[in-house]
């Protein structure tokens, strides 16, 4: 391939570029190992059995296509060849943000999932200012209804209502007992029933799955398959929806007797809070990292061919 390639180079006046994907990152070599030799041309990919009028065919479809370009505009066409020339630090980045975004996502998870049980650490430690801080930020994104929640530091875990029909339990109207569903949001705790974490049950499940993929996902290099998207709506998004929106009367005070009402407890809250975020990050994560292995591939191309063939000086051909 190396002969042929510089035996066309001056006849087609073309720069050759050669990266050796071994000495690569292993993602690199994982994503297309089983295709070398690759020769790409512009946008063009030429895999194994290569020959000489697909070369040929390819620069000449390239070179097409760099004068229709400039076509429309030759500074604009200039300015694009010398960024494909130059390296700069967000193509750092972005090259380390391809590799490690895994890493990333775990640890941003781990801390949002994380704080909630902070604040009834803090609370039962006198720390009720940094409280409810944490408190106050997570209202934003979860209701926080009390009976919805887990407790630490108390009698229960939990403290169901009685429209759950769990039994064997302090319920929320026997230990607390906030009908104003406002009011109830702000309740934290107490040293009796103990402190609220900051996230509701379902959400700290559906946190706690996507973490626990995702570190399953990084530990297995990545190289887990998707799942179609219809069993994300089957498995992921039905199972909480149908939960979640049968119990909305539930809330409303002074309902008709004949309408049915329900309450959904801790154990399906969790188990469906977990499907949906498992079947979301299960979903989500092999396409990221597909855009991430192709960002890789990218990056690394113009930083090789950054190194190999260095921009001209000025007033030098392109």
């Amino acid at each position: 391939m190396d002969a042929l390639l510089e035996k066309l180079k001056s006849e087609l006046d073309f720069q050759i570029t050669r990266i050796d994907i071994s000495q690569k990152d292993p993602a690199l070599l994982h994503s297309i190992g089983g295709l070398v030799p690759i020769i790409q041309v512009g946008p063009y990919r030429l895999t194994d059995p290569i020959n000489e009028v697909q070369i040929r065919v390819a620069v000449g479809a390239a070179r097409d296509r760099q004068v229709q370009m400039q076509k429309i505009g030759q500074q604009e066409w200039e300015d694009k060849v010398q960024r494909g020339r130059t390296v700069t630090q967000a193509d750092y980045f972005s090259l380390w943000l391809s590799k490690n975004y895994i890493h990333v996502f775990n640890l941003l998870i781990f801390l949002y999932v994380g704080l909630p049980f902070l604040a009834p650490v803090l609370m039962k430690n006198g720390y009720e200012r940094a409280a409810s801080l944490i408190y106050r930020f997570y209202s934003f994104t979860c209701h926080q209804l009390p009976f919805r929640s887990w407790f630490l530091f108390g009698q229960q875990a939990y403290y169901p209502r009685e429209l759950s029909g769990i039994s064997g339990v302090i319920t929320y109207e026997q230990a607390i007992g906030i009908e104003n569903l406002f009011e109830a949001r702000n309740f934290n705790g107490n040293p009796v029933v103990g402190y609220k974490v900051a996230l509701c049950q379902r959400d700290v499940a559906i946190y706690l799955a996507m973490l626990g993929f995702g570190v399953v996902f990084a530990l297995r290099g990545r190289r887990i398959n998707g799942i179609p998207w219809y069993l994300w709506v089957i498995l992921g998004l039905f199972p909480i929806g149908i939960d979640g929106t049968s119990q909305l009367f539930g809330l409303v005070p002074n309902m008709p007797a004949w309408l049915p009402l329900r309450e959904s407890t801790p154990f399906i809250r969790t188990v469906t809070g977990a499907l949906f975020g498992l079947m979301t990050v299960w979903y989500l994560y092999p396409l990221i990292e597909q855009t991430m292995e192709d960002t890789y591939n990218l990056i690394t191309r113009k930083i090789e061919r950054a190194s190999q063939n260095p921009a001209p000086e000025s007033g030098e051909p392109r």
